[in-house]
């Protein structure tokens, strides 16, 4: 491995990957590409894993277009250059949500679009597995968020099954601190692709980050605990797909 901050973030994987089992050899495993830099350190680390342990799996990038007219020649060459071809589809998700339908709160319906599209195109692919980016912040923060916004507890779930598709969803980068991702990132000297959606950086989601950060500056560690915490309720229904 080129870098300590990939030592650290492969660390972080391997753990993720032995407690909740969730890539295994023989899986076909399509990874969720938007270009953002949490896609990239994925897409990276799982090739990783194939190179440093005994696991054998294949990989499927998929980017799934929104129509943002966002430009994709860098994802291309990126997944091209790690020996992955890139798998697009392109989609209207972004006019249907925006324009067609008007939404008050669009980004729960363009994530329910977005993934229909990415599970129908892995499926496609041969996939038994999706990998999604979401980091060990993304996952705290959907903690908060579902307390602030929906007066309920929820979490991403690690893994799960999806019976409508017959996927399973998995979170690899679990474990993962998303200033590691930002590090990682700089280390390889990678851009990754500008968010054109007109609700970027406005959402709940994103002010439940700001929570999380916040937490973190006061108690240094406290992401950690906190999902050290949420691993030891033993409630399955508290995990959200």
């Amino acid at each position: 491995m080129s870098t300590r901050i990939d030592k650290i973030i492969f660390r972080n994987i391997r753990d993720a990957n032995l407690k909740y089992n969730m890539i295994a050899s023989g899986d076909r495993v399509a990874v969720a590409m938007s270009g953002g830099k949490d896609s990239l350190c994925l897409l990276h680390m799982l090739l990783q894993l194939i190179q440093y342990s005994p696991l054998r799996f294949d990989i499927v990038p998929i980017n799934i277009d929104l129509g943002w007219n966002n430009d994709l020649s860098s994802i291309d060459k990126y997944c091209s250059d790690l020996g992955c071809p890139l798998v697009s589809e392109a989609t209207n998700i972004g006019e249907v949500v925006f324009e067609s339908r008007e939404e008050s709160n669009p980004c729960s319906l363009c994530s329910n679009l977005r993934r229909g599209a990415l599970h129908r195109v892995a499926k496609f692919q041969g996939c038994n597995k999706v990998a999604m980016g979401h980091h060990l912040d993304d996952l705290v923060a959907t903690f908060f968020m579902s307390m602030l916004y929906e007066s309920r507890i929820h979490i991403y779930r690690p893994i799960s099954y999806l019976d409508r598709s017959d996927l399973y969803l998995i979170r690899p980068l679990a474990y993962v601190e998303q200033k590691h991702i930002i590090s990682f990132i700089s280390a390889h000297g990678l851009n990754p692709v500008k968010n054109n959606c007109p609700a970027d950086g406005i959402t709940a989601r994103h002010q439940s980050g700001n929570i999380v950060e916040w937490l973190e500056r006061q108690h240094p560690g406290a992401k950690r605990r906190i999902m050290s915490s949420i691993e030891k309720l033993n409630d399955p229904g508290i995990y959200s797909r």
